[in-house]
């Protein structure tokens, strides 16, 4: 049979397999549960873990149900931990599996909660304090498998033991109990006949220990204990048995007691036979005290009963031994109720108790009043005169010989405790006042003994509680609250916490109470951090702080982060950030930087003020974006500002509506729902056509807008007189986000920037431009745009010549000469112009070049390069090789070359590839 050892070694290594190749999870089950069940102390058996630790430093409470529950506590976060082990041996692993966040409440109460749940994530490899939880090192890409299977199946087994340990199913509780003391003591039982010793070496035996007061009469005289030198009861022995038959000796005391035999053990068993009188009495453990309600034994941390919910200190404290009872006990009440009782009958019927009945009938039994008339009409009486006798008799107590304190001087006992006399003296008046008198100095000493030194008081809420101390009890300590409950009811704020108070512990405990810091420990940290020299930081921030690291260096670089726009010094919690990038800056500066951008610039200018994140231009960023910055504005600006901002999105969100329209006479945007041509501003009631945008005449009217463009170009003598120019003007720049439309060239530089919506886009193939290229192998930094081979990006640096080859090689006609009456020598083009950082429109004014129609010849290639998109043709067919291999390069083109390939055919090859895998632009402008 292999040893313990080789047992441990197999049934890890088949566990971790299990878990470590991801079988099911009976399979995984089955070879911890193997592990768990190796009878090896919890030091021995994990290797990884501080098990033993774990179970010690979790285990809390004074008997063994407060410690089981603790037990459970702790099998819960090992649980969770669980899961974190196995979710990294998982081949599909959670999307965040690098971090622990500590604000995750389940980790809060669970992991968080316990001693030593931190050091088994550090085993799984979360090695790095964040400021809000753990994670892996940046340089590790993957766990290390191997090593959290084997954590992990450890876990798994202490969970495991745990549950079995709880359930009462542990083979081998006895490692255990070793280290956990409180884990010995069984359940109270309530037999009072027989003492069942148990041991931990025999956990199938159920058996009940019960307490030295509830043995029976032949226990509280008689002792068993083995004939051995040391007198003691060996730990493998469960079972005591006595002979019923036997009876203690009549003889001497020399004479030697009978034995029995106990099934269990070997030896023998005598009886020992000490006199009563010399027995001392019993007394439980500091931890234990006995209900004298009903004799259920109660853990010393309760206040009341757990079976009849009365408190500690309901009975009077019990009378010594050697002193005698005071007064001889009442004879047992009769039988009440019986056939031929009238008077019984009828007191029961009343709601008459048997005391009263009883003691009814030795005091007027033969009073023809009857008892519920003499109870109601001389009683009263009765309790009056014993309240009086009572009062006499205390005004004639002596000090006390033992120095227990002066006399207590005139005593007024209330009619309850009168009556209470009264019942227990069977009606005798005289020793009723004794006996309430006896009782009530009884419970003032037990208050007394409970702090209450002034007896005077205790006699009058005595009185006022009708003789019961719960009521007394009651009574004295409400005064003790009233400056508590003056002070959580009144409406005066709290007074702050005063750090520099010379009671270090007083202020401790106030941050523990009122702040919820998780430990004392935290407490002197927050404390000494408040007391720094120069240190500036806020009470608010420091506990925020401590509640989440313990780590001093780590609390004091969240305490002083700097703001990168004032400079300032700001604790974490006082910073903002936004989503889109990694940026904090303090609140003013974020509620200032956004309350600029409301009211004064576009909702696309509301990006950080750091680093201009994110791109507005991608629209799946752009509402995402929107989204949580509209959070944390909500929080953060004036309402009126708010507002502002709910208005810029809510046009945003409008251009993007197909009906939406720009008006060409004072930039209003509106919805427009008819589907007529002529459409009528809402805002300065001038008309325009809804296709075009152009202003509306009279002779579009029946015409589409390309018939009415070539109207006017042959009949309207202003716009022959522009020329190209108003050509170039009336095919200008057409914002392709929200689709207005600008009068404009295109002119030298491509970047256009939407004056509407902010857009920016290239104004020859209308591609956005970005700072963060979603185009895959991009290596282009900063701002961007990707264009087509047919952009006029390129193709503005062909000369005019080599473009009209293209139209001429596919039959497009184009212009060379200005229309008869037009201005010649400048261009008159107009173009937006940077002025001074002021974005102005004007005439080009470039001279003009013979044989280009009038223009420049910049504005005469854009002229060439429209009629290009136009027609959609493309220049591919006259790239040069180095142009072709150039354009297959930048669109990832495969352009290798076969051996012995000739030239001729190895470019040809090449453009037919390149104009199949590559097509023209989608969205550059081909108006006719």
């Amino acid at each position: 049979m292999p040893s313990l050892s080789e047992q441990l070694r197999e049934a890890r290594s088949q566990a971790e397999v299990c878990l470590y190749s991801g079988s099911r999870v009976l399979e995984v089950r089955a070879g911890v549960m193997a592990l768990a069940l190796l009878p090896l102390p919890p030091c021995s058996k994990y290797l990884h873990i501080a098990a033993e630790n774990m179970v010690v430093h979790n285990s809390f409470g004074s008997n063994r149900k407060e410690t089981l529950a603790s037990l459970q506590r702790l099998s819960t976060a090992l649980n969770i931990l669980e899961k974190y082990g196995c979710n990294l041996t998982n081949p599909n692993r959670p999307k965040y599996w690098r971090t622990v966040k500590h604000n995750n409440p389940v980790f809060r109460a669970t992991v968080d909660a316990v001693q030593g749940g931190r050091a088994v994530l550090a085993l799984y490899g979360y090695s790095n304090q964040q400021p809000d939880g753990l994670s892996f090192p940046d340089d590790i890409s993957d766990p290390d498998v191997g090593r959290v299977a084997a954590v992990a199946v450890e876990v798994m087994s202490l969970r495991m033991e745990l549950e079995m340990l709880i359930k009462e199913t542990h083979q081998h509780p006895e490692f255990y109990e070793r280290v956990i003391p409180t884990l010995r003591h069984k359940e109270v039982g309530l037999n009072t006949d027989a003492v069942v010793a148990t041991s931990s070496l025999r956990p199938q035996s159920k058996s009940l220990v019960f307490p030295l007061q509830r043995v029976s009469s032949f226990s509280h005289h008689h002792s068993l204990t083995p004939v051995s030198p040391s007198h003691t009861h060996p730990e493998n022995c469960t079972t005591l048995t006595t002979s019923s038959s036997w009876q203690p000796p009549a003889g001497p005391p020399t004479q030697s007691p009978p034995t029995w035999h106990c099934p269990e053990w070997s030896q023998d068993v005598q009886c020992e036979a000490p006199t009563p009188q010399h027995h001392p009495p019993a007394t439980l453990p500091v931890s234990e005290w006995v209900c004298r309600s009903c004799t259920v034994v109660n853990a010393g941390v309760s206040v009341l009963c757990e079976v009849c919910d009365r408190p500690r200190l309901a009975t009077r404290p019990p009378v010594a031994a050697s002193h005698p009872p005071a007064t001889p006990p009442r004879p047992p009440a009769p039988v009440l109720g019986m056939p031929g009782d009238p008077d019984s009958q009828e007191g029961e019927k009343v709601g008459m108790s048997p005391e009263e009945v009883y003691t009814w009938t030795r005091v007027a039994g033969d009073s023809p009043l009857g008892a519920c008339r003499w109870m109601k009409s001389q009683l009263p009486l009765q309790l009056d005169k014993i309240i009086t006798l009572a009062a006499t008799l205390s005004s004639k107590l002596q000090p006390d010989q033992e120095g227990e304190g002066p006399s207590p001087g005139v005593l007024h006992l209330s009619r309850a405790e009168a009556k209470q006399g009264w019942l227990s003296a069977g009606g005798a008046t005289e020793r009723a006042a004794r006996q309430a008198l006896r009782d009530r100095l009884a419970k003032v000493q037990v208050l007394v003994s409970l702090g209450f030194r002034e007896e005077s008081r205790c006699h009058e809420v005595l009185r006022q509680g009708g003789g019961q101390l719960r009521a007394a009890l009651t009574l004295l300590q409400r005064p003790l609250m009233d400056a508590f409950h003056q002070r959580i009811w009144s409406q005066q704020p709290e007074p702050p916490l005063d750090i520099h108070h010379p009671d270090k512990q007083r202020t401790c405990r106030r941050l523990l109470a009122v702040y919820d810091l998780p430990s004392w420990g935290r407490c002197e940290l927050a404390l000494s951090l408040l007391l720094e020299k120069h240190a500036p930081y806020a009470l608010d921030d420091v506990v925020q702080a401590v509640r989440e690291s313990h780590d001093r260096d780590f609390i004091k670089r969240v305490l002083a982060k700097e703001c990168p726009i004032c400079l300032s010094v700001f604790p974490h919690s006082k910073m903002q950030s936004l989503t889109s990038c990694q940026c904090s800056v303090c609140c003013g500066c974020f509620q200032q930087h956004f309350t600029i951008a409301v009211r004064d610039k576009h909702i696309r200018d509301m990006v950080c003020p750091v680093c201009w994140e994110p791109d507005i231009n991608d629209p799946e960023h752009l509402n995402s974006y929107f989204s949580t910055l509209d959070i944390q504005l909500r929080e953060c600006l004036e309402p009126e500002v708010y507002e502002l901002f709910h208005k810029k999105l809510t046009e945003q969100a409008l251009i993007k509506d197909p009906k939406f329209l720009w008006c060409c006479h004072c930039s209003y945007g509106f919805i427009y729902d008819g589907d007529q041509l002529k459409v009528t501003c809402f805002q300065c009631r001038n008309t325009f056509c809804a296709h075009c945008k152009k202003p509306w005449e009279s002779q579009h009217a029946g015409l589409s807008c390309e018939q009415y463009q070539w109207w006017k170009r042959e009949n309207d003598p202003e716009y022959q007189r522009q020329g190209l120019a108003g050509y170039l003007r009336d095919n200008g720049i057409t914002c392709p986000n929200c689709r207005f439309q600008y009068a404009l060239s295109k002119g030298g530089c491509m970047h256009f920037c939407c004056s509407q919506c902010r857009y920016q886009f290239c104004s020859g193939c209308n591609n956005p431009f970005h700072t963060t290229c979603a185009v895959e192998e991009c290596t282009v930094s900063g701002l961007h745009a990707h264009h087509p081979r047919d952009c006029l990006f390129y193709l503005r640096d062909w000369e005019p010549s080599r473009l009209q080859a293209l139209l001429q090689k596919n039959g497009v006609t184009f212009n060379t000469d200005p229309p008869p009456g037009t201005q010649t020598g400048l261009c008159g083009v107009i173009e937006q112009k940077d002025d001074g950082g002021q974005q102005a429109d004007s005439a080009c004014g470039a001279h003009t070049q013979p044989g280009h129609a009038g223009l420049c010849e910049k504005h005469y290639r854009e002229y060439l390069v429209s009629l290009i998109n136009s027609n959609s043709l493309d220049p591919a067919h006259l790239y040069t090789s180095n142009e072709l291999l150039l354009a297959c390069r930048r669109y990832k083109v495969e352009d290798s070359r076969a051996q012995a390939e000739d030239g001729v055919l190895y470019y040809s090859r090449l453009m037919e590839k390149l104009m199949a895998e590559v097509p023209l632009g989608d969205k550059v402008p081909r108006k006719k």
